[in-house]
């Protein structure tokens, strides 16, 4: 091979190469990509936060927390606090009530834990599970 030839493979590699980071940069420049592997995550939501206190008010850690819509009779959602008593929930943005209770055993004639949220829109709603025993 000769040296022109050398040099005219070179500037062609180069050039292949400058194509290559004009496209990439033009790429990153055009901001963000849809998330196509999880496509949730551009979804709008609205967000119940709920802590399960203790009966001597501390956190309760891995208390089994039920969610369903006012309007239903079973569970649609189960969740389980954490070390902090803290949970948390994704529901659909809209005006919604949903009543949460704690899935403890409790005495006989005694109701479970119980309370409701209001969701509006796409926001974050604050409750708070009291337990008994």
């Amino acid at each position: 091979m000769t040296t022109e030839a050398v040099r005219r493979r070179a500037r062609r590699v180069v050039a292949a190469l400058l194509v290559i980071s004009a496209a990439a940069l033009a790429a990153s420049a055009s901001g963000p990509q849809e998330n196509n592997k999880h496509p949730d995550l551009r979804k709008e939501y609205a967000l119940i936060f709920g802590t399960v206190w203790s009966a001597d008010n501390r956190p309760a850690y891995g208390v089994t927390v039920k969610v369903r819509r006012a309007d239903e009779k079973k569970a649609r959602w189960e969740l389980t606090s954490d070390h902090r008593g803290e949970f948390a929930l994704r529901v659909p943005p809209g005006q919604q009530d949903y009543v949460l209770w704690a899935d403890v055993k409790v005495g006989k004639g005694k109701a479970k834990p119980e309370t409701t949220a209001h969701v509006e829109n796409d926001e974050r709603v604050d409750v708070s599970l009291h337990l008994t025993e």
